[in-house]
């Protein structure tokens, strides 16, 4: 385990941005995610300055491979609030993945940006909780207990339009498979597999 967590850290640093904090690795600006080829399906990559934007960033990833992200606009009558929850933080991850994906499957709901409201992790004190930066997937910090784990999200985007949004590769699943949630000073990254 000690040699995937150390790979992952090298692989994390070589693709650290020296461009400024504000462009992604596609030398685009605010976009903090990449592709990453996977045998018969495809793994996710995003990043950010912490857990939070680590998530927030993860939603346009996925929805970009499903529908050119630049020809969606934010509609503002269209914007959704909602909660997604899990019992830690990988369960966390995919619960939001899930959430974009039926969102986007079953109201046609494309989210340009996901906008993190409060995300919450439950602590050994009743009366404290955070808007967390993360850790391991499976792995409670210390103080921490089981729990539920909540994230509260502002969604913006449209409803997809085949005369508007050119149709991407369809996404059939969100998968636990080599899930990685990593959490460095200054840093997260997640890993996700996709089903396509």
């Amino acid at each position: 385990m000690q040699q995937v967590t150390a790979a992952v850290r090298r692989r994390a640093a070589e693709h650290r941005p020296e461009r400024g904090e504000d462009m992604g690795n596609d030398g685009v600006a605010g976009e903090f995610y990449e592709y990453l080829d996977h045998t018969a399906d495809v793994q996710l990559h995003a990043w950010g300055k912490d857990l939070t934007h680590a998530f927030e960033n993860i939603v346009p990833c996925m929805l970009n491979y499903m529908t050119d992200l630049s020809k969606v606009d934010v509609d503002p009558s269209q914007t959704q609030t909602f909660e997604v929850e899990g019992h830690d933080l990988s369960s966390l991850l995919f619960a939001w993945l899930d959430e974009f994906l039926f969102r986007f499957s079953s109201e046609a709901f494309v989210c340009k940006a996901a906008k993190i409201l409060e995300f919450v992790r439950p602590f050994e004190n009743a009366n404290t909780s955070s808007k967390s930066t993360g850790g391991a997937v499976g792995e409670l910090k210390e103080g921490e207990k089981q729990g539920k784990y909540t994230i509260k999200v502002q969604a913006e985007g449209e409803t997809f339009n085949l005369s508007k949004h050119p149709q991407g590769t369809e996404v059939k699943a969100i998968t636990y498979s080599a899930m990685q949630i990593h959490e460095n000073e200054g840093r997260a990254d997640l890993y996700v597999i996709i089903d396509i």
